[in-house]
């Protein structure tokens, strides 16, 4: 859903993309900068309480992943590296979001759900891009699933955000269950996928071609 943001993403963030570009900032610096940001922020702001400030300034660094992908296009930089790059460090923005609020969640001590959901979170949020990457690998697809990773993003955001301004830590525990189910949904719907791509080559294989 939050995927078609990216067609207006042009006239909103085109400007900045093209001041970077002028400046000589390569759109590589731009998506390890960002990254950075993200991931230090989210280890050191949620884990000490400071949910809300931590997730605007989270959230203004996630939008670098906007920016680099205009600056590769407009300057013709983009091509497999760029796009290698930006998932794997992808990565490690997600994982330090969801240690973050492991580690708030479990430092608080009552809330032992909370933080197991989390790390359930943390744990399936690294499977689901495997299991895409893998079947990629392997020359087959395995784009499905009931959740894209910025709208599991976007959720645990907000969800942070609504309790850092006094909202009830239920309301991020509940969100970060849907999230893990979502994981798991998505994960099992990518690997049924891949067997029916196997079992159709294996019947084709098998029956040969017709006359």
């Amino acid at each position: 859903m939050l995927s078609h943001l990216r067609v207006g993403a042009g006239r909103v963030f085109g400007p900045v993309a093209d001041a970077l570009l002028r400046a000589g900032v390569s759109p590589d610096v731009v998506t390890v900068v960002g990254t950075l940001g993200v991931v230090v922020t989210a280890l050191w702001a949620y884990p000490t309480g400071h949910l809300l400030t931590g997730t605007l300034v989270i959230a203004v660094f996630v939008l670098s992943d906007l920016v680099d992908g205009l600056m590769a296009r407009r300057s013709g930089r983009s091509g497999p590296w760029g796009a290698f790059l930006d998932s794997t460090l992808d990565r490690f923005g997600d994982a330090a979001v969801f240690t973050g609020l492991l580690l708030w969640l479990a430092g608080r001590g009552a809330d032992d759900v909370g933080a197991v959901l989390a790390l359930a979170c943390l744990v399936l949020g690294s499977i689901v891009p495997y299991a895409r990457a893998r079947a990629e690998g392997l020359g087959m697809t395995a784009s499905v699933g009931i959740a894209e990773r910025a709208d599991r993003l976007a959720l645990v955001l907000v969800a942070a955000a609504l309790v850092g301004i006094g909202l009830p830590t239920t309301v991020l525990t509940v969100v970060l269950g849907l999230l893990a189910v979502a994981s798991l949904v998505t994960v099992v719907q990518r690997m049924a996928a891949v067997r029916r791509q196997v079992v159709a080559h294996t019947q084709g294989s098998v029956e040969g071609p017709t006359a």
